[in-house]
């Protein structure tokens, strides 16, 4: 016992001591982490190479914690930030049990998947990337997440029935892309961050689009950049919601809601 308990301090301490010298800010918790995944020293050493070699951590562990459930997260897919999280409890009073819920953009699925734990609502996502789509069938219901560009994906049988549509739409202007941190930079789809000259792109074509798929009453939520939530807000009211802005200094979250004046429609069935 003692012999193992020695040699687990040394696999930590080692791993620790690579993870900081590649530039890991939080190399302890990750070490663990690294620790806990790994079920032999050949595995421990693949997943420390690599991390090291700039692979997201999420990406490297095969998970991500949002809003305290593990989401599959895979190579290649966007990884859900914490700041997304605040998009979730946004839309948390909006919806009701059983409310048709579309989440947009979905990438692994995280929103979807987190509204369907802490609401039960009916969840269908879509995203244009097909290792997305992947991940997010291992997240949600496989049969309720479609490949496709935008609302254009959805099966028809649901404009005009959605209750609440969530996205977090690509919103990085293009010229910002080359100065993130490497590991979205480097690791996640161009297709998950670039939102075009001014990152507003995929946004207005969401915003634009949303009221032939909202039930009346619906909501719409697009998560956005502080100092892009006034172009945001405009876009709203250009397609005839009222808005409103909410703002997380806690998680450095912006998201805007719009809604038409007319009350929720029930909740249907799927």
């Amino acid at each position: 016992m003692r012999k193992a308990f020695l040699v687990l301090v040394d696999d930590f301490s080692s791993v620790v001591a690579r993870l900081r010298a590649a530039g890991c800010v939080f190399a302890e918790d990750e070490a663990r982490l690294l620790l806990e995944s790994a079920a032999t020293p050949a595995a421990l050493a693949e997943l420390v190479g690599r991390r090291v070699a700039g692979l997201p951590l999420e990406q490297v562990l095969g998970w991500a914690e949002f809003r305290g459930l593990r989401v599959a997260v895979e190579p290649g897919v966007f990884v859900p930030r914490r700041r997304t999280g605040f998009l979730v409890a946004c839309a948390v009073p909006v919806v009701r049990p059983g409310s048709v819920v579309v989440d947009l953009c979905c990438g692994s699925g995280a929103v979807g998947a987190a509204l369907a734990a802490e609401a039960s609502v009916q969840v269908y996502a879509a995203d244009v990337d097909p290792v997305a789509v992947r991940c997010a069938r291992r997240n949600l219901d496989p049969a309720r997440v479609f490949e496709g560009d935008l609302f254009a994906a959805l099966p028809g049988g649901l404009r005009g029935r959605v209750d609440v549509v969530v996205a977090n739409a690509p919103y990085v202007p293009t010229a910002v892309i080359g100065t993130m941190p490497p590991e979205a930079r480097d690791h996640e789809p161009l297709v998950a961050l670039d939102g075009g000259h001014d990152g507003l792109a995929v946004q207005r074509r969401v915003v634009e689009d949303a009221p032939q798929w909202l039930a009346p009453g619906g909501a719409l939520l697009v998560e956005t950049g502080e100092r892009l939530a006034a172009h945001t807000a405009t876009a709203f009211r250009a397609a005839g919601f009222a808005v409103e802005v909410r703002r997380s200094a806690e998680v450095d979250a912006t998201v805007v809601i719009g809604r038409s004046g007319a009350p929720v429609a029930p909740a249907r069935p799927s």
